[in-house]
């Protein structure tokens, strides 16, 4: 039996949701185990910090996946204005002291059900207006994996940051993704690696 377009553009629709959802899910995991004060150290020149990642990623998709498409996020005010920026341009990449990582998660959490919730009742193809970008007008689609990019981008920020803070490194729970090194075989890796980095050019 053949698919009908409704058909297709439902898988599509699944498929785009499914790597969106796994990179939404593969952030807040580098917050699990951590205190309040580890989520917020800047580890890196830029400040950049694991709950400040997250409060990003929250604000910046309920960003693209509502006012974009004419849907308002119910309260604002847990969201940074825009005027805030004029002062303050990074004012979406920490937690202010009034916030917790269980209120940043919340909110993030919340926003997948909002932003999912367009991606189900509106086709792909229609279209919205991003008021910062050129080209203005961009379709569901297209901003759908521009958010997914984004998230996974900010991911891997968020897998630097976490093993600076304590060296757990790992794709998801259960799975480091990299070689079940024992003793001082790690050691041995790094040590592999800065002396090739030490050779090379020479």
């Amino acid at each position: 039996m053949s698919q009908t377009a409704n058909d297709v553009e439902l898988e599509q629709k699944q498929i785009l949701k499914k790597y969106l959802q796994e990179t939404r899910e593969a952030l807040v995991w580098k917050l699990e185990g951590l205190t309040e004060k580890q989520t917020r150290w800047p580890l890196v020149p830029s400040g950049n910090n694991l709950l400040g990642i997250v409060k990003h990623c929250a604000n910046t998709e309920i960003g693209y996946l509502g006012p974009v498409f004419g849907r308002e996020w119910p309260n604002p005010a847990e969201l940074v204005p825009d005027d805030v920026f004029e002062t303050d341009p990074q004012a979406d990449w920490y937690a202010t002291e009034d916030e917790s990582v269980a209120s940043v998660v919340d909110l993030y959490r919340r926003g997948w059900a909002f932003c999912d919730e367009t991606i189900d009742t509106l086709p792909l193809s229609t279209v919205g207006r991003v008021p910062w970008w050129r080209s203005g007008e961009v379709t569901l689609f297209r901003i759908i994996v521009h958010v997914t990019d984004e998230t996974a981008r900010h991911a891997g920020h968020a897998d630097i940051l976490r093993e600076l803070t304590d060296r757990s490194v790992g794709l998801h729970a259960g799975n480091t993704n990299i070689p079940d090194w024992q003793g001082d075989q790690m050691a041995a890796y790094v040590d592999k690696l800065k002396n090739l980095a030490e050779r090379a050019g020479n």
